[in-house]
């Protein structure tokens, strides 16, 4: 199992090595010597676990999926601690805890930060912070195709029409993710660019972004989406979260796959476009409808970020969209559209065969082969339970050391979908340096729930404690 753990992880320790020379670089070239040394000691560090495989034999490796889900796992716990070491080797005097908390944040593409003055750090630093989110959402994805095996036939064939994917197939897909992943984030830092954005700003951007990442490269997003321009291309570009990694390929392509290739995007659309008309038609018509949408493209992409004029009467709608989420391929979190849309069509049609037992129903989605059967609804149905679990015990941590229970509540929300607090749920002004370590602790171990398949927990846990 350690011969495995080694060889997943690996692979985000070369990265994580080459962002710390490309700092070194940056640092050299705009004279910024502040923190160059942390990146020196952070790349040493990250390079030596990698040492050993230059003399270590590889193995063909056969692992079942216990094994794959304590790997996602641990790396969602151990790549951070190389992450934090540029923070915590810095200038600012960071503790090395509050280091792991902005790392884990920044991994699971969450957003909750320590720095109360984005201006104050060093820009070598807020790199660094942006890149963290970059790494983390390209772990997401490749997690998803490590642990394809629990997800249902359907969703799997989204990406692959193997039953099961072996070791070539997971290099082949990883590869093909890599590829679309970078190219996304160089089509975001281009159309930032286009739209005026400071090159700086569209580079942290741009990788905050496609990871559904919260951290900002500025204390106020106002300060750079000035025009009305800037405003709606930026609502848009937050969408390639949204939707699945490969969304434009298969569109392009839907004729040669099939339908079913885009199903779930399809269903996005519609749904992005029953919210986007809903809020146009009720809402207030003296509020400017592209800080609206930004909100609704922020929410359900799970980013988090909006304008500080965003109206407050609003939050719980936002909370609500969050908590739904994106896609089952891209880097936003949440219970999933399509995921809920099932379930809400299982239960509506075992309630009434039921009550007409003559009839018969199909549990059968729109462009889809699949008919989603009793193991599928439980999956789905577990998931939301092992949410509402989560949401309970967290909520109850966090009232528990000292917060009020509106600030706990949505504090829990925003965690275990890894969305960023901002005006758009009431807590723009939230500090959480000044929390207490328990709670920080708390709010770290769920933050890594969330990103993980909750279905994978319970595998777990079903592993361990119901042997039979």
């Amino acid at each position: 199992m350690l011969n495995f753990n080694f060889y997943y992880l690996r692979f985000f320790l070369i990265i994580i090595s080459v962002l710390c020379f490309l700092n070194i670089l940056y640092s050299y070239y705009f004279d910024l010597y502040l923190n160059v040394d942390s990146y020196y000691y952070t790349l040493l560090i990250s390079l030596s676990p990698l040492i050993g495989f230059i003399f270590y034999k590889k193995k063909e490796l056969k692992v079942n999926i216990y094994t794959k889900i304590i790997t996602v796992i641990a790396g969602f716990f151990l790549l951070p601690i190389f992450i934090s070491l540029p923070y915590f080797f810095s200038i600012y005097n960071i503790s090395f805890f509050d280091a792991y908390f902005e790392a884990v944040s920044g991994f699971t593409s969450t957003g909750f930060t320590i720095f109360e003055n984005i201006k104050h750090l060093d820009e070598s630093l807020i790199i660094w912070r942006s890149s963290s989110q970059w790494i983390g959402g390209l772990y997401f994805l490749f997690s998803i195709i490590l642990l394809i095996d629990i997800f249902d036939e359907n969703l799997k064939k989204t990406l692959t029409n193997f039953l099961t994917i072996n070791t070539t197939e997971f290099y082949r897909q990883s590869i093909k993710i890599f590829i679309f992943y970078s190219f996304l984030t160089f089509l975001i830092f281009l159309a930032l660019n286009i739209f005026e954005f400071r090159s700086f700003i569209s580079l942290n951007l741009a990788m905050s972004l496609i990871s559904s990442g919260g951290f900002l490269p500025i204390n106020n997003l106002d300060t750079i989406l000035i025009t009305q321009k800037q405003l709606l291309s930026f609502s848009t570009l937050m969408l390639v979260s949204f939707f699945s990694l490969f969304f434009l390929y298969n569109l392009m392509v839907y004729k040669k796959k099939g339908i079913k290739f885009i199903q779930e995007d399809l269903y996005l659309i519609f749904y992005l476009i029953l919210v986007v008309f809903t809020f146009f038609f009720f809402i207030d018509k003296d509020i400017n409808f592209g800080i609206i949408f930004l909100a609704i493209s922020s929410s359900v992409s799970n980013i988090g970020i909006s304008l500080d004029n965003t109206p407050d009467n609003l939050s719980f709608v936002f909370i609500i969209l969050i908590i739904i989420g994106g896609s089952f391929f891209s880097t936003s979190s949440g219970l999933r559209f399509l995921k809920l849309v099932a379930l809400f069509k299982f239960s509506i049609n075992q309630i009434i065969s039921n009550a007409k037992p003559k009839n018969i129903f199909i549990n059968k989605l729109s462009f889809s082969e699949k008919i989603m059967d009793t193991s599928d609804f439980y999956k789905y149905f577990l998931t939301i339970l092992v949410f509402i679990i989560s949401l309970i015990l967290l909520t109850s941590v966090l009232s528990i050391y000292g917060l009020n229970l509106e600030e706990s509540f949505k504090i829990s929300v925003l965690t275990l979908m890894n969305t960023t607090n901002s005006s758009l749920t009431g807590l723009s002004v939230f500090n959480f340096s000044e929390l207490n370590y328990f709670a920080k602790q708390s709010i770290i171990l769920f933050m890594i729930i969330g990103r993980v398949e909750l279905l994978s927990i319970l595998i777990i846990f079903k592993k361990f404690f119901f042997k039979n």
